[in-house]
Order: C-alpha cells, then sequence, then structure tokens
C-alpha cells in the first residue's frame, strides 16, 4: 500500500492506514502511450466485466481481460458514471455474509516472483453512500484492510500492492468481511493484477519469509502533476509517482541502461534529478508522509546529469533520518543505485546528502523506492492444500468459500474444515453434514494424513469410499445417508484410532473387520 502524489489534476490525502490513491474520473491512471509492446507477463483483470471477450477493455497500451475463469463466485454490477477509466466502470461484489472469503485463483510460475495490485473504485454501486471496509488475503495472509471510504468521498479510487513469490501453482488474492463490515454491505473489487519479476527484481528479500508492500515509488524533479512512468517504460508496470520539492531540478543529459540495474528502473526514470548548489546539504522528505514504526526496504537511484565524459561524476554520502546510509557513493552519467533490506523507519523521513570535501558539484538524486516488510503468516502444508483442492474438484457443489488456501488465515478457513496450527497447519475435520453435497470422495483424501474426523453424512455422495488406509490419526468417519456403493475398504479396520463408523442408509456391501478400538458401528 502505498500514497500518490498528485496536485491539481490529483489531490490524495495521506491517512494512517496507508491506502494507495489514483485518478478515477478524468485522465487514465497509467499515463501509457500507444505502441505494439505486449501486455507485462502476467495477468490484467477486468473484475465484472462478464463471459464475453468483447468486454475487454484497453487502458493505455494495456489489455484488460474479463475476470471469468479466475474466480467463481460473486455478483457484477456497473458503475453508470462519465468519463470512468475503463476499468472503473465494473466491478465484482460478494454478497454472501455466510463464505469466509471470496478468492481470485491465478496461475502462477511456482517460487515465481510476483508484483500484485488490486483497485478499488466504489462508485456507490450498492446504492449506498459510503464504500465497505473489508480485508485482502494473499496466498493465506491476511496482507491488509481495504478501506477506500476517504478516498471515494475525494472522488478517487484505490489501489493497493505487493510485491511476493507464490507459494505454489497457483496464488490467492482473496477479499474477506471483518469487523467493520457492514450488515448491508459487500466487499468488491475493481481490478487485479499480477505482474511477473525478474529474478533480480527486490533479491535481498528473503521471499519464503517475508513480502514487500509498496509505501512509495518517487520520480524525482518531476513536477507533481506530471506524468505517472509505467508500461511500457517500467516492463514490470510499476508507478513511478512525479515529486517535486523546492530543490533545484536538473535535466540529465545521459543515458542509462536498465538492466545494469538489478531492479531494473525504467530509462526514462532518469530524465531529471533533483540536485543542490556546490557545497550544500541535499535535503529530501520523502514520502512527505508519517510513516508505521516497522522495516522497510529502501532503494535510492542516481546519475550525474552532466555530458558524459571522464570528469562527469560526483561523490556524496548518503543518511536517513540522521543514520548514515550508504557513504562515498560515486556518481556517474551511466547511474547508480544503493539500497538497504531492511531499514527501521518511523514518522516522517528525510534524506540527505553530503557532498565530500573539495567536490566541485553538489549531491544529486532521481528517484526512490520505499516498500515496508511483511512477514508472510503460517504455511499450509502443500501436500493438504493440494489434496483439499482435490476433494473440492470431486464434488459437484463445494461450498462457496472453498478456493484459496483451506486453513488460513485461521479466520478465514474453508466452511466446515478446521486445522491445526504448528510449524505448518494441517486440516484435521471436515465436516458437510446435511448441505446437499453431491459428485464423489476424491481418493486424494487419503493424503490428508492429520484428518481426526471425517463427516460427510446426510448428503448425495455417489461412488465408492476410497482407501483410507494412511489415515492414521481418523477417529471418527460418517458417510451415512448417501447414495455410496461398493466394498467397504478392509482398510477402514485396520486404523489405529478409529473409534466410531457411521455408513448406513448407503448401497455398500461387506463388512468393517473388527478392530478394539472401534466401539460404534453403523453400517445398514
Amino acid at each position: 500500500m502505498f500514497w500518490l502524489f498528485f496536485w491539481a489534476k490529483l489531490l490524495c490525502l495521506p491517512r494512517t492506514n496507508m491506502s494507495l490513491c489514483l485518478l478515477l474520473l478524468w485522465m487514465v491512471t497509467v499515463p501509457l502511450q500507444a505502441n505494439s509492446q505486449s501486455n507485462p507477463r502476467g495477468y490484467l483483470l477486468n473484475c465484472g466485466a462478464g463471459a464475453s471477450s468483447n468486454n475487454d477493455v484497453i487502458v493505455g497500451s494495456l489489455k484488460y481481460v474479463t475476470d471469468e475463469g479466475y474466480i467463481s463466485v460473486g455478483k457484477t454490477s456497473n458503475i453508470k458514471q462519465k468519463d470512468l477509466v475503463p476499468i472503473l466502470t465494473t466491478l465484482r461484489y460478494f454478497p454472501d455474509k455466510s463464505a469466509r472469503k471470496y478468492c481470485y485463483e491465478i496461475p502462477v510460475i511456482k517460487e515465481g516472483k510476483y508484483l500484485v495490485r488490486t483497485t478499488y473504485y466504489y462508485g456507490g454501486f450498492d446504492g449506498g453512500k459510503e464504500p465497505p471496509v473489508f480485508d485482502q488475503i494473499v496466498d493465506g495472509t491476511k496482507w491488509s484492510v481495504v478501506n477506500t471510504t476517504e478516498d471515494f468521498a475525494n472522488g478517487l479510487s484505490s489501489y493497493y500492492e505487493i510485491v511476493m513469490a507464490a507459494k505454489g501453482k497457483e496464488l490467492s488474492v482473496c477479499l474477506a468481511r471483518n469487523n467493520m463490515t457492514g450488515t448491508d454491505s459487500s466487499p468488491f473489487i475493481s481490478a487485479l493484477e499480477l505482474e511477473y519479476l525478474d529474478d533480480s527484481v527486490y533479491n535481498s528479500t528473503d521471499f519464503n519469509k517475508y513480502g514487500l508492500s509498496t509505501v512509495a515509488r518517487g520520480n524525482f524533479g518531476t513536477p507533481t502533476n506530471g506524468d505517472v512512468i509505467g508500461f511500457p517504460d517500467d516492463k514490470f508496470n510499476r508507478l513511478w509517482q512525479p515529486f517535486k520539492d523546492k530543490n533545484p531540478v536538473s535535466t540529465n543529459k545521459g543515458d542509462v541502461t536498465p538492466s545494469d540495474f538489478w531492479n531494473v528502473p525504467p530509462a526514462k526514470l532518469f530524465d531529471n534529478s533533483i540536485t543542490i548548489s556546490r557545497g550544500k546539504e541535499l535535503q529530501l522528505q520523502w514520502p512527505p508522509v508519517s510513516l508505521p514504526n516497522a522495516a522497510y526496504y529502501i532503494a535510492l537511484y542516481f546519475q550525474d546529469n552532466r555530458n558524459p565524459s571522464p570528469f562527469s561524476w560526483r561523490v556524496f554520502n548518503v543518511s536517513v533520518n540522521g543514520k548514515p546510509f550508504s557513504g562515498s557513493v560515486n556518481v556517474t552519467t551511466k547511474g547508480l543505485t544503493v539500497y538497504a533490506a531492511q531499514w527501521p523507519l518511523s514518522g516522517k523521513t528525510e534524506i540527505v546528502l553530503t557532498p565530500a570535501a573539495g567536490m566541485p558539484v553538489g549531491p544529486v538524486i532521481t528517484a526512490g523506492e520505499i516498500m515496508q516488510i511483511f512477514p508472510l503468516g503460517l504455511e499450509t502444508l502443500h501436500r493438504d492444500v493440494a489434496a483439499m483442492h482435490e476433494v473440492k474438484r470431486s464434488f459437484d457443489n463445494p461450498p462457496s468459500d472453498w478456493s484459496g488456501d483451506p486453513c488460513l488465515p485461521e479466520a478465514n478457513s474453508w466452511t466446515g474444515v478446521t486445522c491445526s496450527h504448528g510449524n505448518s497447519s494441517r486440516v484435521i475435520s471436515l465436516n458437510l453434514t446435511s448441505v446437499g453435497l453431491s459428485g464423489s470422495l476424491s481418493p486424494n483424501i487419503a493424503n490428508l494424513t492429520a484428518l481426526h474426523h471425517i463427516w460427510l453424512g446426510d448428503n448425495k455422495l455417489k461412488g465408492e469410499i476410497p482407501d483410507m488406509g494412511s489415515l492414521k490419526e481418523l477417529e471418527t468417519l460418517h458417510l451415512e445417508n448417501n447414495q455410496l456403493e461398493g466394498q467397504i475398504p478392509e482398510s477402514l479396520g485396520k486404523l489405529p484410532k478409529l473409534r466410531e463408523i457411521y455408513l448406513q442408509n448407503n448401497k455398500l456391501k461387506g463388512n468393517v473387520p473388527d478392530t478394539q478400538q472401534t466401539k460404534k458401528i453403523q453400517i445398514s
């Protein structure tokens, strides 16, 4: 999450919840020039657009496609307001109050690094005056609270952004109600973007443990009513917001090669810089808002603004909030970046560049990035996640919130699913009694080796009971009053902790083998 700062054309007011702001009404948020370059690698989803490909929309040079096929729940609505950016004219909302979460599931490269951006514009779609407040969850970790109330009151949309690695072959982005969600309102979303990042980008972060939540990405020396740099200048469609203060601005004369930088900043970012005259400190307050006390990733970009020559270089020291950040920074016309993988920030942030003794020119700074280091939550054992998704696929009508992580966050586990939470989360109970469930019981249920209870009685399940010999922790099994058929697996009688079996009112054959631990058996 971060603040975008625009004046005249845009006005975003900073707030304590660190939400993002972008223009809604009279201009395209990302000033993309039309060209033949294809979209960034990833997904650009226009939420609520409908199933037809005719509903695909173009924003600048980017093509957003319908979100159909990436989510199976929710309803759609149109925003009847003139001059909206196309992706803000539709949304998907989620009125089902019984569901614990509502998830998009996006095919990704396992362990691939992605920039995830969610965009919200309320538009009074439900007839209300204030947008709902709700949670957003990414791959089982609660990411943030979505509160777009102030933005909407100021005629703005909101977006949130995080960089993280995919745990598996699908990445889930979910919305969920919280105790601030009104009883008459529903979570909603306007657009969802996943951009695949090169391995080198932000590679100082351990993405097995952390994500990076964007706070600010600034293009220094550009008037605040100037253009945002995005795709195609930035091949990952990162958004670099214009920032200008009272310091002098210089135009850079040399060219930079983005691939020379491990974060691959756009070349256009180096058009201008903020500088100061010889012998003076360059003081910069950016971002111009207070930050919560936390650890942050910081990257600063520099370029000598003169014509390339053997004499076009300058040396200075960098401090952040009075602490040395990087010493003897030697900047040439080829550009340079310095960074801190973890740096404590709290309140206002001041960046000071102090020239080395005898330097004939003053310090200079071109751009910056600040991202809050975001600890990821527990993980559900991957085998359990895969098994639960196979169990889901074997049901014709699973509960509507059976998508994303089955266990996490703990308050948003799947309906009927109970999990333990140790070093990793495990599925320990499955209870969908009397919910009208149809389909069959997947053999993959045998991979849920931490299961203690299976209660699927009083439904319409067909097919055979799969072998469950691997479920050594299973204590109770309720499959009564279904339409199951075939032989009763002999392995049920060998489960050491099984004490209760109910299989009556099915079309099963055979008997459960004797076991001393089994105290209650009903078959017919």
